[in-house]
């Protein structure tokens, strides 16, 4: 069960209302100049206004709310290296310059399995949760390619301002249920915190 910590940032798992999610991804760019910052498998991410995909550092609460132009959730990416071969890597390398074209799941109605930093019980479905911790370029492994992103635990679960909100539990036994002490939850965006949920253009 989950009885230690060992995120692995948002894994896509059905759509809400309970259909399998497809694996479906749309394409974007990041930087040719090379942008500064590894993006892992299930981080989060945005599009800035140069219409690149960056990372998003903010932790998705009221007083930091995840930017406009907020996409979805990086899955992999693919680029030519030195030696003129195509790489489809599990994760981004930080300054990777050349045309890199990267796969997000774009669906703001998709649910997302994550684990908390903590114990989250019964009494936080329907409330909503936001990143424990920014992302950086060290929320992850390079040898895995993953991202080690996580969300509050259930002292953080709140009623406002929160990006996703907490639409189930994995409860599958001998991985995680309800309450361990590092529960895994499912979630989706909220209005407002995914660029195809809001009005505000980026």
């Amino acid at each position: 069960m989950a009885s230690t910590a060992s995120p692995y940032g948002l894994k896509a798992v059905n759509e809400l209302g309970g259909l399998p999610y497809s694996g479906s991804t749309r394409q974007f760019l990041i930087d040719p100049a090379g942008y500064a910052v590894n993006i892992f498998n299930g981080s989060i991410v945005a599009l800035n206004t140069s219409g690149y995909l960056n990372i998003v550092t903010t932790n998705g609460d009221a007083s930091t709310p995840f930017p406009a132009g907020t996409i979805g959730v990086f899955v992999g990416c693919s680029y030519v290296n030195a030696q003129g071969q195509v790489i489809y890597a599990q994760y981004y390398p930080a300054g990777t310059t050349g045309v890199v074209t990267a796969s997000v799941i774009d669906d703001d109605r998709a649910v997302f399995q994550v684990q908390s930093a903590g114990i989250v019980t019964q009494a936080a479905l329907g409330a909503n949760v936001f990143l424990n911790a920014v992302q950086s370029t060290s929320t992850g492994s390079a040898i895995t390619g993953n991202s080690t992103s996580n969300v509050v635990a259930g002292s953080g679960a709140i009623t406002t301002g929160g990006a996703f909100r907490v639409v189930g539990f994995v409860n599958m036994q001998g991985f995680s249920v309800v309450g361990d002490n590092y529960t895994d939850i499912l979630v989706k965006f909220n209005p407002g915190a995914h660029s195809y949920s809001n009005a505000t253009g980026i």
